[in-house]
């Protein structure tokens, strides 16, 4: 019987690793076709979602900058978690400070796509799980790209074309460093802070966060990145 249970547990894991490394695979060359989230927020909120794929090309250059500097400074450093970070954010709360985020746009972009939100121990541990893989399979560019698209930036609307058409009457491309730096403050709460209509709060953060961009001057993908582009060029 014990052999039995441990053969059927061998069986799922494996069908569980195979499928989760395949998909990952495949979101590497094809646009995400939706989130667990969009369908949560679809259902709830009985409202149509704002989504449209745009490739990270066609999406202004600034956009990129303005998150690194206000989600992830050291996006294109680690391996997919700031472990610096989280110790910080560990220690506060241990003192019963206000608990804050320690989340890589990594780890973000692998919640995102294919897991429910939440906090328990088991999403932690499938959100490493799909961090360890799309640092494998997708690099920092791509990553960047999937985030830029699938990530919340208001009510029913997701990435970086959506929110430029209804926030800022315009295409992804043609979003200024200002624009990008107000899209970047509301991250945290995207329901919460508009883009569109910036609050005192989002104003001070916009600065700020443009002061980031300042200096941190551009985002530069790692040399496999590059490679693979060059590749595609060819």
């Amino acid at each position: 019987m014990a052999k039995k249970i441990i053969r059927i547990i061998g069986i799922l894991l494996l069908l569980f690793f195979t499928t989760t490394i395949a998909i990952t695979v495949i979101y590497r060359f094809v646009p995400i076709p939706g989130t667990p989230l969009m369908i949560v927020r679809a259902i709830s909120d009985d409202a149509p979602i704002h989504y449209d794929w745009t490739p990270l090309v066609k999406i202004s250059k600034h956009l990129p900058l303005a998150v690194v500097s206000s989600e992830d400074n050291l996006f294109t450093q680690h391996n997919g978690f700031d472990f610096k970070a989280i110790r910080e954010a560990r220690a506060d709360a241990e003192k019963g400070k206000k608990l804050r985020g320690a989340s890589t746009i990594s780890q973000q972009t692998a919640k995102n796509v294919f897991l429910w939100h939440g906090r328990s121990w088991v999403r932690k541990g499938l959100e490493a799980y799909f961090t360890i893989l799309i640092e494998t399979f997708w690099g920092k560019e791509r990553i960047m790209e999937v985030y830029l698209n699938c990530i919340e930036m208001g009510n029913g609307i997701y990435g970086a074309s959506a929110v430029a058409k209804h926030h800022f009457k315009k295409e992804a491309s043609k979003l200024t460093r200002k624009e990008c730096a107000l899209i970047a403050a509301t991250l945290p709460n995207p329901r919460k802070y508009n883009s569109a209509k910036p609050s005192k709060y989002m104003q001070k953060r916009e600065k700020e966060i443009l002061r980031l961009m300042q200096l941190i001057g551009k985002v530069e993908y790692s040399k496999r990145d590059e490679k693979a582009e060059n590749k595609k060029k060819q």
